[in-house]
């Protein structure tokens, strides 16, 4: 196997701390937390305490200023864990980053220290019930009176939303300039009118809370808007390539960890009188399997490289997140099948894990839209 390049000796301790972080934390109660649909509140507050929130944010609103790396480390050790990373990661690495980039100081006091320790859970509200991800059909307003902007519309397919504490809230400001006219607004639950729906029923992710949101004549103080008015579609595609990245991240350490649980079932399971490892199409198959999750996490790690140095293209991204998510599902799928008929049951980690791939390849802009992005690239308009 090739060595990795992107990690040194204090990466690996902190990911050692991840793992049993994991190992004590997280593992034993994955089971209670699927069938609640949601992570217990005291399991952010540990994560605040041991600095696994936030830790790219600077040390005066409670992160510890490390570069993306150890975002990623987070990301590789808690993705396969029924998609705590990707709630983490939604929390950590999107809204506060939201927040600290664009937001003003007395907004980055205000929110990031207890970001940071896990007090308040965070979420970003884009999707709409009948828009989806498209910035330009969003309908939910934000409308100037005074010092406040007055916000109504709602929110669906929110992670983090049932549990959240603050939301960064995708509104538009200027409905005749379609994307040109969206701004960001930061939301808490301190605020009139501000409620949330009950808990969405998913197939995979259980573990990662997902709601509605709805917002009444919500009144947000002006300086609660993220940098200007009317340029939050031009923030949220500053921000694309490293949210993509994340994906890609999550889908390698998701198709990896499907593979090394295989391996080891295969060697135990004895089929005809042998090991089901000893058969040539299941040796074949995870031969295959692992060379493509070697090419991916190659492919992964330069792009983590070029987004380090903020020269990761947004048509690149794309093709990172589409690769890796549909090998995510393809991994979990022959992985399933190597497993026979105990694939198929819910207390195999190996089918939790099936059923979690499949959201990748939606979120974060549909694979299908990944392709449209990168065939506008290569053969223009």
């Amino acid at each position: 196997m090739i060595t990795r390049t992107l990690f040194n000796d204090d990466h690996e301790m902190f990911r050692d701390a991840v793992r049993k972080f994991a190992q004590q934390e997280i593992i034993p109660h994955l089971e209670m937390w699927d069938d609640r649909g949601s992570i217990d509140r005291d399991l952010w507050r540990k994560a605040g305490e041991y600095g696994f929130l936030c830790p790219t944010l600077p040390v005066e609103y409670g992160g510890t200023g490390v570069d993306r790396t150890f975002s990623m480390i987070l990301l590789e050790e808690l993705s396969p864990l029924n998609g705590i990373g990707i709630s983490f990661a939604m929390h950590s690495d999107i809204v506060a980053c939201y927040i600290n980039r664009y937001g003003n100081e007395n907004t980055k006091q205000k929110y990031l220290p207890k970001m940071a320790s896990g007090e308040l859970i965070g979420a970003l509200a884009m999707s709409e019930p009948g828009a989806g991800s498209d910035v330009k059909a969003i309908r939910t307003t934000a409308v100037r009176d005074g010092d406040h902007y007055i916000l109504n519309g709602s929110k669906t397919f929110i992670s983090n939303g049932y549990e959240s504490g603050v939301v960064v809230v995708v509104a538009k400001t200027d409905p005749q300039a379609g994307a040109k006219g969206v701004s960001l607004l930061v939301v808490d639950e301190t605020m009139a009118g501000f409620e949330k729906g009950k808990k969405l029923k998913k197939v995979g992710l259980k573990s990662q809370d997902t709601a509605e949101l709805f917002f009444t004549d919500v009144r947000v103080p002006v300086e609660n808007l993220l940098g200007e008015e009317n340029r939050g579609f031009f923030y949220s595609m500053e921000e694309l390539s490293w949210e993509r990245t994340q994906i890609a991240v999550a889908a390698v350490a998701c198709a990896k960890d499907s593979i090394q649980r295989t391996i080891e079932y295969v060697k135990e399971r004895v089929v005809f009188e042998q090991p089901v490892a000893n058969f040539q199409n299941t040796r074949f198959k995870l031969a295959e399997l692992q060379t493509e999750a070697q090419i991916a996490e190659i492919f992964v790690d330069r792009c983590m490289e070029l987004e380090l140095k903020g020269q990761l293209d947004n048509t690149t991204a794309s093709m990172m997140k589409y690769w890796t998510t549909d090998l995510q599902c393809k991994v979990a799928d022959e992985c399933v099948q190597l497993h026979g008929g105990y694939g198929f049951m819910q207390e195999y980690p190996i089918a939790r894990a099936w059923v979690d791939a499949r959201a990748q390849r939606i979120y974060g802009g549909t694979n299908e839209i990944m392709k449209e992005l990168i065939a506008r690239d290569i053969l223009g308009r």
